[in-house]
């Protein structure tokens, strides 16, 4: 089965790859790779939530940042597909890197970013296992909750 069929299979679509924030690219092909830009939890344009990740009133529930790093890393796909021309001519998900903008206390990152590496693990297959850095960060761009980075080889 090819990722994109098994993307339907999950109910899902690429969505339009979101517009950046600032002087950069959503993603660059260098050789055989792709790298993508830190990709935000966004859906039409916007943040899908914000603020810092944590336990407690005012904060972003863990289980809520892992399906935000879980739509931050669809969106990831939808820039690298359009690098591609397709997710079926990716060969291999090399490395994720996701960013938490964590409370002090919170320790739990690496669960958020669970959201990013099981979407991708869905999509892939085999050929989804990765590398992968979970960083606790005091925030990210517009008050995001998450961002995800995602490098892949492609054919």
């Amino acid at each position: 089965m090819t990722p994109s069929q098994r993307l339907a299979e999950l109910g899902l679509e690429l969505p339009a790859v979101p517009e950046p924030l600032a002087a950069y690219v959503p993603a660059v092909t260098s050789g055989e790779y792709v790298w993508t830009s830190g990709q935000l939890p966004m859906r039409d344009g916007a943040l899908v939530a914000t603020g810092k990740v944590g336990e407690g009133p005012g904060l972003v529930s863990p289980a809520d940042a892992k399906e935000l790093a879980r739509i931050a890393a669809l969106n990831a796909l939808a820039a690298i597909a359009q690098q591609a021309g397709g997710l079926d001519r990716v060969v291999q998900v090399v490395k994720v890197v996701g960013f938490v903008a964590s409370d002090p206390s919170f320790t739990g990152q690496p669960g958020v970013v669970n959201g990013a590496s099981e979407l991708i693990g869905d999509v892939f297959a085999e050929q989804g296992i990765h590398a992968r850095s979970a960083v606790g960060v005091a925030s990210l761009p517009i008050d995001a909750p998450v961002e995800v980075e995602v490098v892949a080889r492609i054919a």
